[in-house]
């Protein structure tokens, strides 16, 4: 039987209540607290954390959606993706969540590197998200607080205009991977901030930040937790199951927000098919869309 992932951390009861109050020094304590907590996680390369980041993207990309008054739902977002071949424009939705996606990778911290990339994901022009991303990525962190580093640089973006305001909330989780020193950012302060507090400024501004990321991080450990329970699940079950590719279908599912029920390397779409419906009969994946016809599977 391959062993048991460990479980991540959990964040004690008194950290998540204070993520709920309103006082400046106890949000504070909370997103320190909640961020603490999660260091060990997002420093980890146990499975399953590269599906943990991209569900935490899925939510994030969502959040901007709507925040730009569009109706992709999460599901949609995801289907964008999985129904576009390698190549193919994934649409706005579908770019908005490629962006999100990059967001969990190590090479998203060389800033400066990316602004095509970004800009296309934010439909942003070109030469002005350059200049800017350029300018960003040689702020320092300095020995200030990580969190009013991060925030002030999101700030700065968001005075660009509207057009900008998903590319300030992906670049505030970035910056705080940056002040904190992690190899690999983790998206968590755009599936948490209102929409109301993009009009902030000053002190209010990095206190609504706080808030979101106190609790975007409780509810990044609760994802987790629940993503090893399930990974592990599937280890165990998958101990008596037999096939061409079920080991390589397996080890996909600890990594990927979405499979589909596709031939492998030595497997039929036929026998791809019957084994995701054998994994999802027994409880061990879930059957992602509702339809009929090319669904999606993952833990």
């Amino acid at each position: 039987m391959p062993p048991l992932l460990v479980s991540p951390p959990v964040l004690p009861r008194w950290g998540r209540q204070a993520a709920l109050r309103e006082e400046s020094e106890t949000l504070l304590f909370a997103a320190g607290a909640g961020l603490a907590v999660l260091d060990p996680l997002v420093r980890s390369d146990q499975p399953p954390g590269q599906l943990w980041r991209r569900r935490l993207a899925l939510k994030a990309a969502a959040a901007v959606v709507q925040i730009e008054g569009r109706r992709e739902t999460p599901a949609q977002l995801r289907d964008a993706l999985a129904l576009s071949r390698p190549g193919d424009d994934p649409g706005p939705g579908g770019r908005i969540l490629t962006g999100w996606r990059f967001l969990g990778e190590a090479r998203a911290l060389k800033l400066a590197d990316q602004e095509a990339r970004l800009a296309r994901a934010f439909e942003l022009p070109g030469e002005a998200a350059q200049k800017l991303l350029r300018a960003e990525a040689a702020a320092l962190p300095g020995r200030g607080l990580p969190l009013r580093f991060a925030a002030a640089s999101a700030r700065r973006v968001l005075d660009q205009g509207q057009a900008w305001r998903g590319l300030a909330l992906w670049l505030a989780d970035l910056q705080l991977a940056r002040a904190l020193n992690w190899e690999r950012p983790v998206p968590l302060l755009a599936g948490h901030l209102p929409r109301s507090a993009l009009r902030l400024e000053g002190e209010a501004w990095m206190l609504a930040c706080a808030g979101a990321w106190a609790k975007a991080a409780a509810e990044a450990l609760d994802l987790a937790s629940e993503l090893t329970r399930r990974a592990n699940a599937l280890r165990q079950g998958a101990v008596k199951l037999r096939g061409k590719d079920t080991a390589a279908a397996i080890l996909a599912l600890q990594s990927e927000d979405a499979l589909a029920a596709q031939a492998g390397e030595n497997a039929s779409d036929r026998a791809a098919r019957r084994l995701f419906e054998k994994l999802t009969g027994e409880g061990l994946v879930r059957e992602l869309t509702g339809r009929a016809s090319f669904r999606l599977y993952g833990l």
